[in-house]
């Protein structure tokens, strides 16, 4: 077997594995299923891709949204390791030529949505690959009983059928034991081993906030607790207006949310990276998949609806594994709207009809078409055509999705991509006949190398124009004249919300809808929200605890730094005072008493904290006992 610390060393610089991760790698090694269950921040992309390292074969992976996949995907290229993604923003050429990678290239690693298994191609093309691992990244989306399910999870179990000898990797960081059941059943997971770390996080001090003013206490968290810092609030709008208001109180902010621009998107998060902006105030858009280990603070400053989505968006702080603050900050209006807001993220079957019908009306697809097919998507002009209400609308297509029937990926963006589509004896004969193009072309190819000709290759107009000393629109110009004769496929960069229909378009009447279903998940995202109120609410258990007890873990002890055990230290040490001064004065109005006979006076108190008190007086020389071993203050063996 090759030496696992040697992979890990090469690829990602470590020289050692941390807690359950080389256990889980040679499980699947050794030809087993695993279920991998580790905190955010808990390594557990390793878990899967060092098997893979360490194997012949490429690895299929599993994931939920488009900007996870492509930023492992640059994650692995800049270690050196060849991968690739398929997803809705791809042509078929373009799919085409990375399955074929996949089969006859160097390709290790293929990321796909759960949409892509029932496809002809994927089903016909994974028959001639050699998969040496199935990764199911994010796993509880396969379970109803979690917080993000997803119906196309389900469609892994059918897929692992075409792949019978090869292991599967299940990995997540929020299941609840319900949950976890449900991705063993689902997947149809045998002689699985289950790694489990904690959810407990030493490091992280979790506090909540009953404030009337909540800017005052962000201000303050903001001023006691340096270093970067997260702000997840619920609308865009308040992303910028509280990043605007930070940077009025002396405080480095910018906003993020899925309605930026790429660039503008990708600057703000370089720059928070990089430590150029302190704070960034973002919707839940920011986040995954985003390395940065030594985030010192993530503020709520709205309540998530869920205490998955909590655990792992306040996890996000002190990767590093050095103290940091996991903070929520409410009010009264706080915990009623977040209530309120699961009715409106259920609206009636007959607007999610009439939401699906106007959807096929607006891209002009017939009954039984449209399978996989993908578009540009603006809420706004589509809700104004049809005169559908925005927010009703922007959840009816979350159900819609939830059922399978569309996906909308609202944070999109794809760069220009190019393909060679002819051969170099081809393209020389073009260069000879174009010669106005042959700088050009060579420009091309020095800066994207060979590749080109065997997949699309993601490029930059503005990168290209510095370059051939040409405004950018001269380029586009260019590219557009290759593609225009065949010699390329040209792929413009692409930066609006997809909508991609999963399934033949149905008559929006028949659509068949799971009722029944929907109901029993508003019924749980209600429970769902009402134990985010009672963590919030909570003044006396361990933050912890609450968490852990959530997550079906009972055996750990408070931590000991959270907002909640502070206060009760603080309670048990004002009890502890008092005690001990009623315990000297009953001695002063004494000439001396036997220990027996002072217990018994004080037996409403809990022994084990009367014997402590006593013996911190007898420590700290207030009290002492007498050579007749009676108990007696020092102050009158003084006189």
């Amino acid at each position: 077997m090759v030496d696992l610390h040697s992979v890990l060393r090469q690829y990602w610089g470590y020289d050692t594995f941390r807690p359950f991760q080389e256990d889980a790698i040679k499980t699947v090694l050794n030809g087993h299923d695993a279920l991998v269950l580790l905190p955010t921040g808990g390594g557990k992309s390793v878990c899967f891709q060092v098997p893979v390292m360490a194997s012949e074969g490429v690895c299929i992976v599993v994931t939920p949204l488009i900007a996870l996949m492509k930023d492992q995907v640059e994650q692995l290229k800049r270690r050196g390791i060849s991968a690739t993604a398929i997803h809705s923003g791809m042509s078929k050429t373009e799919i085409d030529i990375a399955l074929d990678n996949c089969i006859h290239g160097n390709t290790k690693f293929l990321y796909v949505s759960p949409e892509r298994l029932r496809t002809d191609i994927m089903i016909a093309r994974v028959k001639q690959m050699q998969v040496c691992l199935l990764a199911i990244d994010e796993a509880h989306c396969i379970s109803a009983w979690g917080y993000d399910f997803r119906p196309s999870y389900l469609l892994i179990a059918d897929f692992r059928k075409l792949l019978p000898r090869v292991p599967v990797m299940a990995l997540t960081a929020t299941a609840t034991e319900e949950v976890r059941a449900d991705i063993l059943d689902k997947l149809e997971m045998k002689h699985v081993r289950v790694f489990k770390q904690s959810f407990a996080r030493p490091n992280l001090s979790y506090s909540a906030f009953h404030e009337d003013s909540k800017d005052a206490k962000l201000l303050q968290v903001l001023k006691n607790v340096p270093g970067t810092a997260i702000i997840y609030v619920r609308t865009r709008k308040k992303t910028k207006d509280l990043a605007d208001w930070l940077s009025r109180q002396g405080i480095s902010a910018q906003s993020y949310h899925a309605g930026l621009p790429f660039k503008e998107r990708s600057d703000r998060q370089s720059a928070w990276i990089k430590n150029q902006v302190r704070v960034v105030v973002a919707t839940n858009a920011f986040g995954m998949g985003i390395d940065k280990p030594d985030v010192r603070a993530v503020i709520h400053f709205d309540l998530p609806d869920n205490l998955e989505a909590y655990y792992q968006e306040a996890g996000r702080a002190g990767r590093d594994e050095k103290k940091a603050y996991a903070v929520a900050i409410f009010n009264n209006i706080d915990l009623e709207e977040l209530v309120n807001s699961v009715e409106r993220k259920y609206p009636p079957v007959e607007t999610l009809r009439r939401v699906y019908q106007s959807l096929a009306n607006y891209y002009k697809i017939a009954v039984g078409a449209g399978e996989m097919s993908s578009f540009d998507f603006d809420i706004q002009a589509f809700t104004g055509i049809f005169g559908l209400a925005v927010n009703e609308t922007h959840y009816a297509l979350k159900l819609l999705e939830e059922e399978g029937f569309v996906q909308l990926s609202e944070n999109f963006n794809e760069p220009s991509r190019i393909h060679f589509l002819v051969d170099n004896r081809q393209l020389y004969d073009f260069q000879i006949r174009y010669q106005e193009m042959d700088s050009f072309i060579k420009l091309v190819l020095r800066m994207y190398g060979g590749e080109l000709f065997t997949e699309y290759v993601r490029v930059s107009e503005t990168e290209i124009a510095q370059v051939f000393y040409a405004p950018e629109q001269e380029i586009i110009q260019k590219l557009k004249f290759l593609a225009e004769r065949e010699i390329i496929v040209y792929e413009p960069r692409r930066d609006k919300p997809q909508l991609t229909f999963l399934t033949p378009r149905f008559d929006a009447a028949l659509l068949p809808l799971n009722i029944f279903e929907i109901e029993k998940k508003k019924d749980r995202d209600l429970k769902k929200a009402q134990a985010v109120v009672r963590y919030a609410s909570h003044t006396h258990i361990c933050r912890t605890l609450l968490l852990l007890e959530y997550f079906n873990e009972f055996d750990a002890k408070p931590c000991g730094v959270c907002d909640n055990c502070l206060r009760n230290k603080k309670v048990d040490a004002q009890n502890d005072q008092v005690l001990a001064e009623e315990i000297v004065q009953h001695l002063n109005k004494e000439q001396a008493i036997p220990p027996r006979a002072l217990r018994k006076i004080f037996e409403h108190v809990p022994e084990q904290i009367f014997l402590k008190t006593l013996q911190d007086l007898i420590d700290e020389e207030i009290i002492l006992y007498d050579s007749s071993g009676k108990l007696t203050p020092i102050n009158k063996t003084q006189h």
